[in-house]
C-alpha cells in the first residue's frame, strides 16, 4: 500500500496534476519538488481527478512506463 500523501496546498496539489500531465510522467522531478512518490501520486489522481479523466491518466502513465533494468542491460532480452 502506497504512502498517505503529504499535505499540500490547494495550488501545489493544481501543480501535481498538471505536472502529472506531462507525457511521460516526471515521477522523479515530482518526487523531488513535492515530496510525492509513485504510489502516493496515484492516489492523489484518483482522489483530484473524475474516474473517467483518471482512467485516461493511467492508460497514458502505462503506455510510458520506463524500460526495466534486465531489458535494458546490457544488450535486451
Amino acid at each position: 500500500m502506497a504512502k498517505p500523501v503529504p499535505r499540500l496546498s490547494p495550488e501545489d496539489i493544481q501543480r501535481v496534476v498538471a505536472a502529472a500531465w506531462v507525457d511521460p510522467p516526471p515521477y522523479d522531478r515530482i518526487r523531488l519538488d513535492y515530496g510525492v512518490g509513485p504510489g502516493a501520486l496515484q492516489q492523489l489522481m484518483r482522489r483530484e481527478l473524475t474516474p473517467s479523466a483518471f482512467k485516461l491518466w493511467q492508460a497514458r502513465d502505462k503506455k510510458t512506463k520506463r524500460p526495466t533494468v534486465r531489458s535494458t542491460f546490457p544488450f535486451g532480452r
